[in-house]
């Protein structure tokens, strides 16, 4: 396990400090794993979606959505308006999701981006949590990843599990 290549926990780092890494890694053969999201208000399926990502390499990077990719997004998806999402700044949710063990390393990124920095990282995999059956059309960043380096693996969500519903269960101690 790399975790930041410090021993300890992962980090956050530059996507250009990602990319002179990576160098390293491939000669070296290690296998790179990437997932994106927003990873807003962590929980149990976050976790559990990152841990497996674990087991498809030995470095895993996490690419942590900006927050005005995360606002856009929202905009565009009607059902996810009237949260005030990301709850959790950008800065704040990297540093959370570099400090979990499967984790070595989280990095910022806005879904423009998310193409042509897949395509730099090259990584071995890319890990999405989405329902096979029940995900039909894949979002434009879900299919900007499709057509990136490495196999796209789709890990199930884990059921009751979402920031939504957070924010709901949130919202339902203040009725």
């Amino acid at each position: 396990m790399v975790n930041g290549e410090s021993g300890n926990l992962g980090c956050v780092i530059s996507r250009d400090e990602l990319i002179l890494r990576r160098t390293g890694w491939k000669r070296n053969g290690k296998r790179v794993v990437f997932a994106s999201g927003a990873f807003d208000l962590l929980h149990p399926g976050h976790v559990r979606l990152l841990e497996q990502a674990r087991s498809f390499g030995d470095v895993v990077v996490v690419g942590i959505e900006s927050d005005a990719g995360s606002r856009n997004r929202r905009v565009s998806s009607p059902e996810l308006l009237g949260h005030g999402r990301p709850v959790t700044p950008s800065t704040e949710r990297a540093e959370i999701i570099a400090a979990l063990a499967s984790v070595d390393f989280a990095v910022e990124i806005d879904s423009e981006s998310l193409p042509s920095f897949a395509a730099r990282l090259t990584p071995h995999a890319i890990v999405k949590g989405g329902n096979p059956g029940l995900d039909k059309a894949a979002t434009p960043s879900e299919k900007s990843s499709a057509s990136a380096p490495g196999k796209l693996i789709l890990i199930p969500l884990e059921p009751g599990h979402s920031t939504a519903r957070l924010i709901e269960r949130i919202k339902n101690l203040n009725a």
